[in-house]
């Protein structure tokens, strides 16, 4: 799949969006290495902390239906700029690898890729787990 077709179905994604506190809509759509799309859009709650991204909603539709080796995500908003993913949405996405591309769409269908590891440097991965530890 190309991305401009990835960025058109997190477009349609964004207008599920549920944003009655913000009007701040996102959708996203992630590509898997097997070549599965699964979308997700924002969802916010009056207990602000209880929201969900858009991002995030797509990854654990993807993981819950036995996905996790992805190629991309697509996210698409409103915004006349290009919206980047909030921090919560970059240590998610880099749990499933370093090399995930991350196609950021403004309201116009213009986008910017980045590679997930280039958006979180320094990042806390899992391969952090794995290394030696001193004990003292």
């Amino acid at each position: 799949m190309d991305y401009p077709q990835l960025v058109k179905i997190a477009e349609k994604a964004k207008e599920k969006a549920y944003v009655p506190y913000s009007n701040f809509r996102v959708g996203a759509a992630l590509l898997t290495v097997e070549g599965q799309v699964f979308t997700g859009c924002n969802i916010e709650n009056a207990s602000f902390g209880m929201t969900n991204c858009a991002e995030r909603t797509a990854i654990f539709k993807a993981v819950s239906e036995g996905y996790n080796n992805f190629q991309a995500i697509a996210i698409s908003t409103d915004t006349q700029e290009i919206t980047s993913p909030c921090g919560a949405c970059r240590q998610v996405l880099i749990e499933f690898g370093e090399n995930i591309d991350v196609i950021m769409a403004n309201v116009k269908g213009q986008y910017e890729v980045y590679k997930i590891s280039n958006l979180l440097p320094l990042a806390f991965s899992p391969n952090k787990l794995e290394e030696e530890r001193l004990n003292e």
